[in-house]
């Protein structure tokens, strides 16, 4: 029974090592950081990773998922973030898009983005520690300085939407005054609604063809 423990303890962090490189392959795509000494009497906010398991309808395991966050507690306003204000969605806007929907029978379509806040871009100065386990033997001291968003930082939210806020006007889209996180689009006698909750979206409209 021991030998088994053992056995599967071997092959829960052998999976969940796989699990590290595959994020962290996927935080050097972005070049999310630069590594560079800390500059004098600055701020360094500390990170650390998190582990699920994500499981099938059945209740067995598809996948293990690890991802590095940011701990964003140690940030200090002023010096390495300022506002942290992002919009959200209201449940009155999805009850109204919804209802249309139902109403004029249009199809629905529910999606997320994957890694979503790492698209965020921000002009704060934040420094963050070297990722646990994963240290440069050649620059130990250094620290990340880093370029776009990361979870966990207190404006990430905020420069996630605005970033996908950017790309939707430039698109033809128009942002709804009474609620910023809805999207409209026109074209011609046709029409698509658009609602962003945080990394989650829903579209419909009345062309499916436009839709999609």
């Amino acid at each position: 029974m021991a030998l088994l423990h053992s056995l599967v303890r071997l092959c829960l962090l052998s999976r969940s090592h796989e699990a590290l490189n595959q994020h962290l392959n996927t935080l050097n795509g972005y070049s999310l950081w630069t590594l560079v000494p800390l500059p004098a009497s600055h701020n360094v906010v500390s990170c650390r990773w998190i582990f699920k398991t994500k499981l099938r309808s059945d209740g067995s395991i598809k996948h293990h998922k690890a991802r590095l966050v940011a701990q964003g507690f140690f940030q200090v306003q002023g010096i390495d973030f300022d506002d942290t204000f992002s919009h959200v969605l209201r449940p009155t806007t999805i009850r109204l898009i919804l209802s249309l929907a139902l109403i004029f029978g249009w199809c629905l379509h529910q999606l997320d983005v994957n890694n979503a806040f790492l698209h965020g871009l921000f002009y704060d100065e934040v420094y963050m520690e070297q990722p646990p386990g994963y240290t440069n033997l050649l620059f130990p001291q250094h620290v990340c300085c880093l370029k776009q968003a990361l979870y966990s930082l207190k404006q990430a939210s905020r420069a996630w939407f605005h970033c996908f806020n950017f790309f939707l006007l430039q698109i033809g889209f128009i942002s709804n005054k009474a609620d910023s996180s809805l999207f409209v689009y026109h074209s011609t006698l046709r029409i698509i609604y658009l609602l962003l909750y945080v990394d989650d979206i829903v579209i419909t409209g009345s062309s499916t063809s436009l839709v999609h």
